[in-house]
């Protein structure tokens, strides 16, 4: 009966271990759009990540700053970043992508916005079980939940590169099918033009021959 304690506990750290933020945003041409988190104490983490779906050359420019404007980082053209910065003070980070570069063509953006290294919660003890079990399990946990992490951002890698090369394919194709339209054109405008350049030369060998 102690083990749905334990599970209990452990679920409890999972909760508190980082709260985040994912979206998928759609940013229009010449809009810059900006999204914010929270710090509450001095010297948390706080992990970015972002990766552009679709649109354009697949890149976008970014801007990160915190409380009263501080500069944290920037970057120009990027494709998608993974970055993770600590916040020295706490108070409202702000988290801008712009898009002010392209005139016509809008862009998909996925990112994710994460505070991480929260206070671990201490699991409930219960009579019976040993501190040396609860430290195990808690750092079997830590572990569990980084492993975790690591295959979220592989498949969010994934899938990013599954939708650039979709992407690529569709292009491709849509070039295909204009080249191919393009050549029959061609083809026909050619047959045209011998068959009048064919019934000229007759039309001036009678004219010569009368």
């Amino acid at each position: 009966m102690q083990l749905p304690l334990l599970s209990g506990g452990l679920w409890a750290l999972l909760a508190v271990q980082a709260t985040a933020t994912a979206l998928t945003y759609k940013i229009n041409a010449n809009e810059e759009a900006c999204f914010y988190t929270a710090t509450t104490r001095n010297d948390e983490k706080v992990a970015f990540y972002f990766a552009v779906q679709s649109g354009g050359s697949f890149d976008i420019n970014y801007k990160v700053t915190g409380p009263n404007g501080r500069f944290i980082m920037e970057g120009e053209k990027e494709r998608q970043g993974d970055f993770v910065f600590t916040a020295r003070e706490p108070g409202d980070y702000k988290f801008c992508f712009n898009n002010e570069m392209s005139t016509y063509t809008e862009k998909f953006v996925d990112f994710e916005i994460s505070v991480e290294n929260e206070a671990r919660v201490s699991l409930p003890a219960k009579q019976g079980v040993a501190p040396e079990q609860t430290s195990t399990l808690e750092e079997s946990l830590f572990k569990i939940s980084g492993q975790l992490s690591t295959i979220t951002r592989n498949q969010k890698y994934f899938r990013t590169r599954e939708n650039r090369n979709f992407s690529t394919v569709r292009s491709t194709e849509k070039r295909i099918i204009n080249f191919s339209l393009i050549q029959i054109l061609l083809v026909i405008c050619m047959g045209a033009l011998q068959v009048f350049i064919v019934r000229f030369f007759f039309q001036g060998a009678r004219k010569g021959y009368v």
